[in-house]
Parts: structure tokens; C-alpha cells; sequence
């Protein structure tokens, strides 16, 4: 790559950027669970868009679904118009996800990023409720816009100046105050009144398995509590599902582990298979109390992601998919658990569901060279959590054995790259990967 590819985005666009810092290279095509860059060199993909390219990138199935589409003059842009994309995505959901699992959500579709669909699910709990107040967890993410964030737990995106806190009151996430404290008694006991100074909230929104938080696994029977004590106190139960549903966590919801049913799901990121904007609430019907055009957003009909995701959810219906997906799950969960004890002196602590785990590195400071080590070596992952000490790994649920066993051995030659007696900041080893 030549030395100034990048010097057109350091020259003009904001300093906001932030994933092109941490992976500085000037990419051009991407298959599968790759990218490349304009040289030609091949990156395993383990970021997949923070976990919007489920399906990896490109899926053959959904470009020709998507091609067909466009060559016939399809609709792209619908606001709500009823439009036969929309009409085959609605019904292949009901039939796919919906029905199997007896679920009878009405589907509203909003902007197009998840945040959007935050701001609808909080919007619509408070007008059906008739309270303002929230809660949300420690370590959460639900978006940057001004309602999401004010469910947001990350004290590097929020800031008094500019982000009221009002309405919202934070509780500790399972595990949150280490092990043998069970936070579900911190939360009955804080909502149960009698001097906690929390009012009786509209709703309370959780993610399952936080995702920028850190990788922060909730246990089922925590779950199965916290929909209880929603039930019992006349509070509504939002999942955000937007980075740990799809499929991400093994099955196609994350809370289906713990058999609970919320009273709204939010969903975005990997809901179109193909990386187009696209954004759903699930709700239960007897909420849908909007008026029409109550809530609204003009880029809330994004037929290429109805045609996309609907080849996406046909995937869900194939043995073959669902067998491959159990297959790398198990090899990503074995191959990550081996890690601590190869290399003691990191101090590793792996975590996660499915196809979405993480790696807790202590010291925090070697996570970041740790991170630098594996992209020189041709791996893009990502780190997360409130210290930015997580390596988080997203990879692709259609990545094929072989793949995910070389984007492996790459983060285990960055592991062992970087020894703590000798490493100094500022100085990060390259690595190669295994033949």
C-alpha cells in the first residue's frame, strides 16, 4: 500500500473515526470471513462489522437474491408502503423465528441503525407505562443517540454536558460485583421501594450477553429472576438483542437459553445478512398503542435488506447451517478455553456464548499490543469493555474450519508475542501465522 492511501481521510474526514485507526489499511473486497486490502493482502476477519456480517462478506445467496432484485427495477426505498420485499421478509420471519417458538410479536420497523430502535422500544414503554424512569445495567451499550445513551453505562460515551441522566437508574449487571454476589438480590431489593429512591420504572432494558461491555454473559437463572421481577412489578422487559441475537450466541434469539419472553426485543446489526441498514422491534400486541405516525423515520423501509434478510433467515431453516454453526462454536469454545493456561502470565479470562466470546487480558495494558500483533499478522479483532482490556471475537457464523482454525493460531502467536516481563509500551511484536 502506498504511504499516503490513507492521507485523503486524515486530510478530510473528522477525527470521530475510530476503527480505521486501530486497523490502518486501505481495504478494497472482501469473501467470506476475509477482507483485502488494495495490495491484495488477505485479513480473517474476526470484527465482521462488529457483528453485522453474521453471514460473512458478500453471502453468494444474498448478492444473487439482491442483484436479481435490482436488475428487475425492485423498489429500494418504500418509507411504509406495503411493498412485496417487505411482505416476504414479514412472512418468512413469522414462519422461520416467530412461529417455532410460539411467539406472537407484531414487527415495527424503524430507522435504520439500533439505536433508532432503542429510542422507539423506550419511547413506546413510557407511553404505554406512563412512567419515565428506566432502568439499565452497568457495562451496558444501547447506542449513541441522546435516549440510548442515556441507557448507557459507558462513562467514555456519555458526559454530563451534553446527555441527561434523568429517568434512568442503573443497577449491577450479573457478576458485576464479583463472584458469590448475586446482583439479582441488589435489584429486588432496590425496586421493592421503601427508601431504594427508585421509582417504579417503565421498563427495564437488558442485554443478555453485553457485548461492548465487555462479552459479560448473564446466567440463565439470572435472567429467569429478572423476568420475574419484571412480571410481578408491572414493568416491561426490553432485550436489546441487536449485537447477541441472529444467531450470534448459538440460537437465533440470546435469551431463548434462558426461556424467557420479553415484552419487546430490539434487533438490528446481522437482521439483513448483508450489512444493509436495517432495524425491528418486536413487541408484544397488546403494546402496539402507537397512533399512526406517532413514530417515524425515513430510511425505516430499506427493501434491499428486506431481500437480503430474507435469504439470511432461510439459512435458519437448513439442518446443514445450524450443524456447521454448532461445529465452530464448539472448536471456538475449545480452542479459547485452552488459552489461559498456555499462557499463565497474562492472566486470561475467556467468556462468551456461541459464535461471540472474549478475552479478558490483565495486565490491561497488553491488550491493546496484543490487538496490533494480530492484525500485523493478517487478524482484525477488536477490543471492548469499560478498560478496553477485552479482545472480542466475532467471526463470521458461516466461517468454514480451516479459516477459523488459522484466525486462531494468528491470536495465539500474538498471545505469545507479547511477554509481560519484557514487553515496554510503545514496542509490539509482529507475528506470522501458522502454515
Amino acid at each position: 500500500m502506498k504511504e499516503n492511501a490513507l492521507e485523503t481521510f486524515d486530510r478530510l474526514e473528522s477525527r470521530v473515526r475510530s476503527y480505521c485507526r486501530s486497523f490502518p489499511a486501505l481495504f478494497e473486497r472482501a469473501e467470506g470471513a476475509c477482507l483485502f486490502d488494495v495490495s491484495g493482502r488477505r485479513y480473517i476477519d474476526f470484527l465482521c462489522g462488529a457483528g453485522t456480517l453474521s453471514y460473512g462478506h458478500n453471502h453468494p445467496a444474498m448478492k444473487a437474491a439482491l442483484l436479481e432484485y435490482l436488475g428487475r427495477n425492485g423498489i429500494v426505498h418504500g418509507l411504509d408502503l406495503a411493498t412485496d420485499a417487505k411482505r416476504r421478509f414479514i412472512e418468512c420471519f413469522e414462519r422461520t423465528v416467530l412461529r417455532p417458538q410460539g411467539l406472537n410479536y407484531r414487527l415495527q420497523f424503524t430507522g435504520p441503525t439500533g439505536a433508532n430502535a432503542v429510542e422507539a422500544a423506550l419511547k413506546l414503554a413510557r407511553l404505554v407505562k406512563r412512567r419515565r424512569n428506566v432502568i439499565a445495567f452497568t457495562n451496558s451499550y444501547h447506542g449513541l443517540s441522546s435516549g440510548a445513551l442515556a441507557v448507557t453505562a459507558s462513562m467514555f460515551h456519555r458526559n454530563p454536558a451534553y446527555v441527561s441522566r434523568e429517568d434512568v437508574a442503573f443497577m449491577p449487571f450479573d457478576g458485576f460485583l464479583g463472584e458469590g454476589v448475586d446482583t439479582m438480590n441488589v435489584v429486588e431489593r432496590m425496586l421493592a421501594g421503601h427508601g431504594s429512591g427508585i421509582d417504579l420504572p417503565a421498563a427495564v432494558i437488558v442485554e443478555t450477553v453485553q457485548g461492548e461491555g465487555g462479552v459479560n454473559v448473564a446466567a440463565a437463572s439470572w435472567l429467569q429472576r429478572l423476568a420475574t421481577l419484571c412480571r410481578n412489578s408491572d414493568v416491561l422487559l426490553i432485550v436489546d438483542d441487536i449485537q447477541a441475537g441472529c444467531g450470534r450466541t448459538g440460537s437465533f434469539f440470546s435469551f431463548q437459553r434462558a426461556g424467557i419472553r420479553p415484552d419487546l426485543v430490539v434487533l438490528s446489526k446481522a437482521l439483513s445478512g448483508f450489512g444493509l441498514p436495517m432495524s425491528l422491534v418486536l413487541l408484544d400486541p397488546e403494546l402496539d398503542q402507537w397512533q399512526p405516525g406517532e413514530h417515524s423515520g425515513t430510511f425505516r423501509g430499506n427493501n434491499l435488506a428486506f431481500v437480503t434478510a430474507v435469504e439470511a433467515l432461510r439459512l435458519w431453516e437448513s439442518d446443514a447451517f445450524t450443524s456447521s454453526l454448532a461445529i465452530v462454536s464448539l472448536q471456538l469454545a475449545e480452542a479459547l478455553g485452552e488459552l489461559p493456561q498456555r499462557y499463565p502470565g497474562l492472566d486470561l479470562k475467556v467468556r462468551g456464548l456461541g459464535m461471540m466470546h472474549g478475552i479478558e487480558v490483565e495486565p490491561a495494558e497488553l491488550a491493546r499490543p496484543i490487538a496490533q500483533a494480530a492484525f500485523d499478522a493478517g487478524l482484525i479483532i477488536e477490543l471492548c469493555g469499560p478498560r478496553s482490556n477485552v479482545l472480542k471475537l466475532l467471526p463470521p457464523l458461516t466461517i468454514d474450519p480451516a479459516t477459523l482454525r488459522e484466525g486462531l493460531a494468528i491470536l495465539d502467536h500474538a498471545l505469545g508475542s507479547i511477554d509481560r516481563t519484557r514487553w515496554h509500551p510503545g514496542t509490539v511484536a509482529v507475528v506470522q501465522p501458522q502454515s
